[in-house]
């Protein structure tokens, strides 16, 4: 099924650090301080508390830094980033510390860079230590990637031949992995897009 644009801004699909840590990198090029308010044209939505505990997180993990000392209750903080790796946002609890990275992040990371692979060489393949990732799980999502045309199966699977897949030429859409929804579409949070809906018959044989 042809890709369509979400009817919505579809906030929740985008992490929230994800959007925070854009204001962040947007406010900052600008060379201005990075402040709640002008966090706020970017999540006006977000809970203030969440957009808190984030930044906390950033501080600790050194990526940003509080350039305005505390004089009283009502200060206005100002932040300045001192660390930016780039579009995808940083990973980090409220201690600054790393969470394992999710499975599905896992596999989109080594697609790039595996080449030709099959389902349960890619899932070998995106394990780490702390994180193991099931043939299962790399299994359901080289299907939906190949279906919405990320993916370019190499080789058809059959009865005990598993397929065979490369990522297909000018299908990295950006470091953020496309999500396989309940409803069973796959979203891409880089480009705001669903790609793919599994269109399911109903009683009759209707769609």
């Amino acid at each position: 099924m042809a890709k369509r644009k979400p009817q919505s801004t579809l906030a929740g699909d985008v992490p929230s650090r994800q959007r925070i840590w854009e204001g962040i990198r947007l406010i900052a090029h600008s060379g201005r301080p990075v402040t709640m308010a002008r966090l706020d044209t970017f999540v006006p939505e977000m809970p203030r508390t969440r957009v808190v505990d984030y930044l906390r997180g950033l501080i600790a993990a050194g990526y940003i830094e509080r350039i305005n000392p505390t004089k009283g209750i009502g200060d206005v903080a100002e932040y300045r980033l001192i660390r930016d790796i780039g579009v995808e946002a940083p990973r980090v609890r409220r201690d600054g510390s790393e969470p394992p990275v999710p499975g599905r992040e896992q596999l989109w990371r080594t697609i790039k860079i595996i080449g030709e692979f099959t389902a349960a060489q890619l899932a070998e393949a995106a394990t780490t230590p702390r994180r193991a990732v099931a043939e299962t799980t790399a299994q359901e999502y080289c299907q939906f990637l190949a279906l919405a045309g990320y993916l370019h199966i190499t080789r058809a699977g059959g009865a005990n031949l598993p397929a065979r897949y490369r990522l297909a030429s000018g299908r990295w859409t950006g470091p953020m992995a496309p999500q396989i929804r309940r409803t069973k579409e796959l979203y891409d949070p880089n480009t705001q897009e669903v790609v793919y809906t599994r269109v399911t018959k109903i009683e009759g044989g209707e769609p």
